[in-house]
C-alpha cells in the first residue's frame, strides 16, 4: 500500500457492481469525480502511462473508497465553489484513511481547493475573475511535485474563477501563474499535492510527464496497466459468467466496439455465441450489405441478420425529443432480441440469458454520470441506448467486457495477436447505435429525410476517403436539419433541405476538435451534394468543438 510498495500488490478487494476488470491485480489509481468535464480524460491519461485508473462519484462513500484498496487517489476538477453552501465535501474520515496508508494523493483544480478548504486554508473568488484558456505558469526552484523538469516557465490550461490565497499549515506554493494565483502546491510529508491546472488535456506542456512523475516517482507504483493482460483478465471474467452450456446473443452493430466484443467471447465459448445484426432502418447508404460482407470475409462469426426496419420507424413516428428517440430505440432493439431468443430457446432446447453489447466506459460515463444518479455536481450528457436507454423490465443479463475501456484501448485490444480483428473494423469511424435517428432533427420519419441524408452522407465520406482525409479523422457524418432555405438552381427559385457536416479529430471521443478542411474540399464537397442531391440547395460545416458541444448533434 501507498508509495512503499516495490512492486504490484496483492489486494483483497470487495465487489463492485460496476467492476468488470480485476483491478486487484494492479497497482490502482482512484478518481475521484466533482463534476469537471475533463474528469474522464484524468483516467484515460493515468492509462496511457501504464497505471490502471477507476472513476467513481465524489461523494461516494469512505467504505466503497476503502473497497478499492487504492494506492493512488486524485481528486478532480468541478463546477462548484468549495466556499458555498453544498458544495461537494471530502467523505468523513476520508483524509484520516489516506494519512494512516500513506496514499499519495492529488487534487486538480475544485480537487485542490477542497483539500485547502478542509484542511484549513482559505479558497475565495479570485480577484481578477479567474484564469481561464492556455496560460503561463513559474514553477518554483526545487520542487519534489515537478522533480526534473527543466523548464521552470510552461503554459497550462486553467479553468477557474476561485484560487488559494492561504494554504493549511505544512503546503508549500511551488507554482504561480503570471497573475500571482497559487496553481500548484504541496506537503510532501503528509504525501498531499495540487494543482491549480489541468494536467490531463492536451493544451498543457508537460502535463503528462507531471503525472507520469507523481505516480511513479512520488506515488513509487509500477507500470502494471498493459492490454494483454486486460485482454487475459476479460476472457477469465467471461469465462467465469458464463455455464459451460450456456449459449449468448451478441447484439453486432458493424462498429468496431462490437466486433471487438463478439471475439473476444467468441474465443471464450465458441459456437454458443449467436450474432444478430438488426437493420433497424436507420443505417447509412447499403450499411447492412457492406457490414455482412466484412463479417463474412473477415470475422468469421455466425450471423443472423434480422429487418426490423418496418417496426422501428413505426415506433419512431411523431418522436422529436432526441432522450425519448434513444429510449424507444433502445426498447424496440431488446424487443428484437427477446424475440430471437425465444426462436432459439425452440430451435435448440436451450433459453439464452446473456446478452452481449459493445458498451464503452464513455457511454457508461454520458449515460450516468458521476457523482450518483441525483445529479448533484454533474448532468446527464445523453442516454445511450444500450445504457440509459435500456428498459425497466430489462431481462437479460448483460456482458459488456468493454465496459471500463475507451475507444483507443478496444481498438489496442482489436489488433493483439489471437484478437486478429480486421484493420476495416479496427479504423472505422464510431456510428451510434440510435443510428441516422441522432443525425436527424427531429422525426425521423417525416418525408424523405432519411433517404436524403443517406445521399449527403455517402457523398460526404466518399469526398473525404478520395483526399486521402479518412485516417486522419475520428468521425465525420451529415446531419439532416429541419429548416428549408431559399436558393436557386437551375435559374429556378428552389425551397429546400439544409444539410450540416460534421468532421471532428479526437482521440477517445470524450474531447473533440472539429476538422479544418481547407477552402478546395469544402467546395468540392458542397458541389457535389447540391449536384447530386436535388432537394438539398445548402450545406453548413460544423466549427463546434466538445464541449462545448457534444459531437453528434442529438
Amino acid at each position: 500500500m501507498g508509495g512503499d510498495n516495490a512492486g504490484p500488490p496483492t489486494k483483497k478487494m470487495k465487489a463492485d457492481d460496476d467492476v468488470v476488470l480485476n483491478l486487484a491485480q494492479h497497482h490502482l489509481c482512484l478518481v475521484l469525480d466533482y463534476g469537471s468535464q475533463y474528469t474522464q480524460l484524468i483516467t484515460r491519461r493515468v492509462r496511457e502511462i501504464g497505471v490502471a485508473s477507476k472513476l467513481i462519484p465524489g461523494d461516494a462513500s469512505l467504505e466503497r473508497i476503502k473497497s478499492f484498496n487504492p494506492d493512488v487517489i486524485i481528486l478532480s476538477g468541478g463546477p462548484n465553489s468549495v466556499h458555498v453552501e453544498g458544495a461537494p465535501q471530502l467523505s468523513a474520515g476520508f483524509l484520516e484513511y489516506v494519512a494512516e496508508k500513506g496514499i499519495a494523493l492529488l487534487g486538480i483544480c475544485y480537487g485542490m481547493q477542497l483539500l485547502v478548504h478542509t484542511l484549513g486554508g482559505e479558497v475565495k473568488v479570485g480577484v481578477e475573475g479567474g484564469e481561464y484558456g492556455r496560460m503561463p505558469m513559474h514553477i518554483e526552484e526545487g520542487s519534489e511535485l515537478y522533480g526534473n523538469q527543466t523548464s521552470n516557465l510552461q503554459l497550462v490550461w486553467m479553468s477557474h474563477g476561485d484560487e488559494c490565497i492561504k494554504l493549511p499549515p505544512g503546503f508549500d506554493a511551488v507554482a504561480k501563474s503570471q497573475q500571482g494565483a497559487i496553481v500548484a502546491i504541496e506537503n510532501v510529508k503528509a504525501r498531499m499535492y495540487g494543482l491549480q491546472y489541468h494536467p490531463e488535456v492536451m493544451h498543457t506542456d508537460q502535463g503528462t510527464e507531471t503525472l507520469r512523475h507523481f505516480l511513479f516517482e512520488i506515488a513509487k507504483l509500477k507500470k502494471t496497466w498493459k492490454m494483454e493482460d486486460v485482454l487475459e483478465q476479460l476472457m477469465a471474467k467471461v469465462a467465469a459468467k458464463v455455464g459451460p452450456e450456456d449459449h449468448v446473443i451478441c447484439a453486432l452493430s458493424g462498429g468496431v466496439d462490437s466486433a471487438v466484443a463478439a471475439t473476444l467471447v467468441h474465443k471464450v465459448i465458441g459456437d454458443r455465441l449467436h450474432c444478430v445484426f438488426v437493420d433497424n432502418g436507420l443505417l447509412r447508404y447499403k450499411e447492412a450489405e457492406r457490414v455482412m460482407k466484412t463479417f463474412k470475409n473477415h470475422l468469421h462469426l455466425p450471423v443472423t441478420v434480422i429487418d426490423d426496419s418496418e417496426r422501428m420507424l413505426g415506433r419512431l413516428k411523431g418522436l422529436t425529443d432526441p432522450e425519448a428517440k434513444r429510449k424507444a430505440i433502445g426498447s424496440e432493439f431488446i424487443d428484437v432480441f427477446r424475440e430471437f431468443r425465444s426462436k432459439m430457446e425452440k430451435d435448440l432446447g436451450h433459453r439464452p440469458k446473456f446478452l452481449v453489447q459493445g458498451t464503452l466506459y464513455p457511454d457508461v460515463i454520458e449515460s450516468m454520470p458521476p457523482p450518483g444518479s441525483d445529479q448533484k455536481h454533474s448532468h446527464t450528457i445523453k442516454s445511450h441506448h444500450n445504457v440509459g436507454g435500456l428498459p425497466k423490465d430489462f431481462d437479460f443479463d448483460l456482458i459488456e467486457p468493454l465496459r471500463e475501456l475507451f475507444k483507443d484501448e478496444v481498438r489496442a485490444l482489436g489488433r493483439l495477436k489471437g484478437m486478429d480483428v480486421p484493420e476495416a473494423f479496427i479504423t472505422r469511424h464510431p456510428f451510434p447505435g440510435p443510428g441516422l435517428a441522432v443525425r436527424v432533427i427531429g422525426d425521423v420519419t417525416e418525408g424523405d429525410r432519411l433517404e436524403v441524408l443517406r445521399a449527403v452522407d455517402e457523398i460526404f465520406i466518399d469526398t473525404i476517403r478520395e483526399f486521402g482525409l479518412y485516417d486522419q479523422i475520428w468521425q465525420a457524418f451529415a446531419v439532416f436539419l429541419p429548416v428549408r432555405s431559399v436558393g436557386v438552381q437551375g435559374d429556378q427559385r428552389t425551397h429546400s433541405h439544409v444539410v450540416a457536416l460534421r468532421a471532428v479529430t479526437s482521440g477517445d471521443g470524450m474531447t473533440a476538435d472539429w476538422f479544418p478542411f481547407d477552402g478546395h474540399f469544402l467546395k468540392e464537397v458542397s458541389t457535389r451534394i447540391c449536384n447530386k442531391v436535388r432537394s438539398v440547395n445548402r450545406v453548413v460545416y460544423d466549427i463546434t468543438s466538445k464541449p462545448p458541444g457534444t459531437i453528434e448533434w442529438e
